[in-house]
């Protein structure tokens, strides 16, 4: 059984377990396909299970796939803690420009649901972070697009003490002035 908590911007879903605990450890349902379908409303099929491990302060985003290739992702942590941020890039969103985040961490097992149609991003808080995705569709390096994880205009508070470390991917995305999204 799991508790759901719908986020400031429509679509985003925060997902907490119920953990049973004692003396010999936890146990908890980290996924049940027929509940997340209920509690998002609609049926989502997942295809494609992800997972990187991060040192701390490596910034990885803010990515999404373009359509017909678009993903929805299922996003948690399994070791270490990070902050996951969701932009809102669908074109005729009340929220379009805006962003939602959340501490997700293997101590709070939280899991967050970002739809098609947002950029998403994280920040390893801690060295050997563990963070896994579900994703609704495959990966399509063709169809992949980003944009700057400290663009100005969104005004994205990641908590970095200092300079986050990138990949040569993530150093030269667009800038949101500059950015035709592809999802309405």
């Amino acid at each position: 059984m799991m508790e759901m908590e719908d986020m400031t911007i429509e679509g985003l879903k925060v997902f907490t377990p119920r953990v049973f605990e004692d003396d010999r450890g936890y146990f908890f349902e980290s996924f049940n396909q027929q509940r997340f379908n209920e509690l998002v409303g609609k049926k989502i099929t997942f295809c494609q299970d992800n997972e990187s491990k991060s040192a701390k302060h490596v910034l990885r985003g803010l990515h999404f796939q373009k359509p017909p290739f678009a993903q929805g992702k299922l996003v948690r942590v399994t070791h270490g803690s990070a902050l996951d941020v969701a932009v809102d890039i669908r074109s005729s969103s009340k929220t379009y420009g805006q962003f939602a985040s959340v501490l997700l961490s293997a101590e709070n097992k939280k899991q967050f649901w970002i739809p098609e149609g947002f950029a998403h991003g994280f920040v390893a808080l801690e060295e050997g972070t563990v963070f896994n995705y579900k994703c609704t569709q495959f990966y399509h390096p063709k169809s992949e697009g980003g944009l700057n994880w400290d663009d100005p205009d969104l005004k994205i508070d990641w908590g970095l003490t200092e300079a986050p470390l990138l990949s040569e991917k993530d150093r030269v995305p667009t800038l949101f002035k500059q950015f035709k999204s592809p999802f309405v």
